[in-house]
């Protein structure tokens, strides 16, 4: 399978460095055709600035890296986002990516002022891997699961329609001992294997 991984985290010496590795090693031993792109590794600019506005509006794309993705994008069969989760939602630089490579005419169209979704319709496996500082309890019942909404709700509009969706997320990532990461990053890479590979 095809699967394009958006990662973002600036530090290549972080737990989200070796969950990173974790994961995707285990997609690539299971023979998946992976495209990484690393935001921070590779500079991502996230602004949106506005002759880029502009030009999106009239469906002219100027910008090589944004062309880049948006090729990286279209021709995935699944997306996989790997990432930490600040203040309840993603981090500014992945979510200035999807500002900038989920426009219109390729994340969706908008005709007759209606705007058309699931245009993304080869992206037929989603997954997200993401870590919260804050406690299960916390982030459910107090604020209701915001990143989770924003992604699996709002994402998966644009995408194949019956996309299969896999949310991994671990809670309280500041608090627990090396030991329950290591296991929660292996049990991770198990899971993702056999989603994408049903």
């Amino acid at each position: 399978m095809r699967i394009l991984a958006v990662c973002c985290h600036p530090s290549s010496e972080s737990f989200h460095a070796s969950l990173r590795a974790e994961v995707l090693g285990r997609l690539a031993a299971d023979g998946h055709m992976l495209t990484v792109i690393d935001l921070y590794a590779e500079g991502f600019d996230p602004v949106l600035r506005e002759a880029e506005w502009r030009d999106q509006r009239s469906l002219g794309i100027k910008a090589e890296v944004i062309e880049r993705h948006i090729a990286e994008l279209r021709s995935a069969e699944a997306l996989l986002l790997i990432y930490p989760t600040w203040w309840y939602g993603m981090p500014a630089m992945l979510k200035g990516w999807l500002d900038r490579v989920w426009i219109p005419g390729v994340a969706f169209e908008i005709e007759g002022g209606r705007i058309r979704r699931h245009v993304l319709s080869n992206v037929r496996q989603f997954a997200v891997v993401t870590t919260h500082g804050s406690p299960h309890w916390f982030i459910r019942f107090v604020m209701g699961e915001p990143g989770r909404k924003q992604v699996v709700r709002g994402l998966t509009r644009h995408l194949a329609r019956g996309c299969r969706v896999s949310w991994n997320a671990l809670y309280g990532v500041d608090t627990r001992e090396p030991e329950r990461l290591e296991a929660w990053s292996e049990r991770t890479a198990r899971r993702l294997g056999r989603f994408f590979a049903g």
